[in-house]
């Protein structure tokens, strides 16, 4: 069967495709609103710190997604519990979001708050983000020294879910008036126009119940990288819609955290 977009802006709208799907953002401030109120956190510029009860054995980083448009840390700090009780920090990073930057700012923010996380945390570093935030996790293993050559070496997974690989797609939606994509800095940020960082495993995820963009998407990351010399999976997780394919991380022992952690 020919496969081919006909109207670009709901090829990417998920709560419209997604049962109660307008009920999940006030979901998730909860259950991050309670998760911080027994959390051991650390103030850190530019992002939320969580810490295990014991040594760090490494430092997760979870980067949120909304476009690069919407949502902001702390709506996510839920996320956070799989990897603290499995003995790691967690780092959710911050960013300015659109229109108040463009997405190359938005990637130089990153990196600086995860080396600034990485210099206080030991050990090896685990990324992942969802949407947009599994753009700027794959993002940071592009091998153009994005990130300082001591923290990228320390990269021991990177696990971008339901990642945005490809900016030119989002150069056809009505998300462009706010996001003002161009084609320069589509080819200068699409992680899946860029070459990843030698000897990191990386693993797409994305829920099989997903708008067939971000199943297209998550494969042609995966795809590509694996033709660059990387050592890639796609995971396509069944059942799992956009909202709830992060759930996942909440359990130490979930898949998706093992993949993330090791």
């Amino acid at each position: 069967m020919l496969y081919q977009v006909e109207d670009w802006d709901d090829a990417y709208a998920n709560a419209a495709h997604i049962p109660g799907g307008n009920d999940y953002p006030a979901r998730w401030e909860a259950e991050a609103a309670a998760f911080r109120k027994t959390a051991r956190q650390e103030n850190i510029d530019g992002g939320d710190l969580f810490l295990p009860e014991n040594t760090a054995k490494g430092l997760a980083v979870f980067i949120h997604g909304g476009f690069w448009m919407k949502t902001g840390p702390a709506i996510w700090s839920h996320l956070a519990a799989g990897p603290v009780a499995r003995g790691w920090a967690v780092l959710m990073p911050g960013y300015t979001l659109a229109p108040g930057a463009r997405i190359a700012q938005m990637t130089r923010q990153v990196a600086s708050v995860i080396s600034d996380a990485a210099g206080r945390i030991a050990g090896p570093v685990a990324l992942t983000g969802h949407s947009a935030g599994g753009h700027l996790a794959a993002r940071m293993i592009c091998d153009d020294g994005t990130l300082p050559g001591g923290v990228a070496a320390r990269i021991s997974a990177c696990v971008p879910i339901s990642p945005l690989a490809d900016l030119r797609a989002m150069m056809r939606t009505a998300m462009n008036d706010v996001l003002a994509i161009d084609m320069a800095e589509a080819r200068s940020e699409s992680p899946a126009l860029l070459t990843p960082c030698p000897d990191i495993p990386v693993t797409t995820w994305v829920g099989g119940a997903e708008r067939p963009e971000f199943l297209r998407q998550a494969r042609l990351l995966a795809d590509i990288w694996a033709g660059l010399g990387a050592a890639t999976d796609c995971v396509i997780d069944p059942g799992r819609h956009h909202y709830d394919v992060i759930e996942a991380l909440t359990r130490p022992n979930s898949p998706l955290t093992c993949r993330l952690l090791g």
